[in-house]
């Protein structure tokens, strides 16, 4: 099960490549700095097993960015942490206790001054929101844990958007057959949309987030690409009606969605009303790791190096 102090014993961790010889070598990545906060993922949605594995993969190309990260799943929507899904407020409370009592650890040895640099130059967390876009009621509900878990801990701000989400959507679709995988090669898949409604919920912020998202989604696929919330009732069909208004007449539906964060089946739903098939979340695409620990390197001032491209997505 999980604990606010990591992952669940028995869940496979993702580690770090072994360093190649010879001069075209890659880079070893830069290490966790000493004493650097958690990283926090919040995680919205109902938790249950397969929202915790994802969210355990997501963390896991983290670590693997950034050796010795100290890496944690908080649940938005867990009470305490009953059933081995440790609420988001219970995990910073958690972190910030263990902050303060390493900080006396540090002044009873003699070595004030050190634990001042290490434990006060940094805040006690890094929670980063497990979501695409902008969605204000769930970052309210995420600000409030955080108010009450008593840590000082920064809150940054959601994944997208983000030119890697758009990669993301292009590998999904290409994944459902609804999108040439590789435009290099001008591959072509006879049941590939010329026109896509990028699906997100969280009201009009989350569908311009997402309609960036879409612009690059576009130029990639040079397809149109229209962004609608599936939380407003009509907006997917209006998507819908715009596209094949203006010519397009194969249509899919790709969630900017990670997965946790809208009902199961609602996405699917949606494509059903307007007759038009649809591709997966983007779940735990590398991307999601990537750009999670970068909201976090960002709050250090830190850059991970860089993995290689083509890392295979889940």
């Amino acid at each position: 099960m999980s604990s606010p102090t990591g992952p669940a014993p028995g869940l496979p961790v993702r580690m770090p490549r072994p360093r190649q010889p010879g001069r075209h070598r890659r880079p070893e990545p830069a290490a966790a700095p000493v004493g650097a906060p958690p990283l926090v993922l919040a995680v919205p949605g109902t938790p249950e097993p397969t929202t915790r594995g994802l969210a355990e993969e997501i963390l896991s190309i983290a670590r693997s960015e950034l050796p010795g990260i100290d890496a944690r799943i908080g649940y938005v929507d867990a009470e305490g942490d009953s059933g081995g899904y440790p609420s988001l407020e219970s995990v910073l409370a958690h972190a910030a206790a263990q902050r303060a009592a390493r900080a006396r650890e540090a002044e009873a040895s003699g070595s004030a001054e050190d634990a001042a640099d290490s434990w006060d130059r940094w805040p006690t967390a890094i929670t980063v929101p497990l979501l695409a876009g902008p969605d204000n009621a769930l970052l309210r509900r995420i600000r409030q844990s955080v108010m009450n878990s008593g840590s000082v801990t920064e809150l940054t701000d959601t994944l997208g958007p983000h030119p890697l989400l758009a990669e993301a959507l292009h590998v999904r679709l290409s994944e459902a057959g609804l999108a040439r995988a590789d435009r290099a090669r001008l591959f072509t898949v006879a049941t590939a949309a010329d026109g896509i409604i990028l699906a997100t919920v969280g009201g009009e912020e989350a569908v311009q987030a997402a309609g960036i998202t879409g612009m690059l989604l576009s130029a990639r696929l040079a397809v149109p690409v229209l962004a609608a919330a599936l939380d407003e009732e009509g907006a997917v069909a209006r998507a819908a009606e715009q596209l094949r208004g203006s010519g397009s007449r194969q249509l899919a539906l790709a969630p900017c969605l990670i997965g946790p964060e809208v009902a199961e089946g609602l996405a699917a739903e949606a494509a059903r009303e307007i007759s038009c098939a649809a591709a997966e979340p983007l779940g735990a695409y590398p991307a999601i790791g990537k750009l999670a620990l970068a909201k976090y390197a960002s709050v250090l001032g830190i850059t991970p190096q860089p993995s290689p491209q083509g890392v295979p997505g889940r």
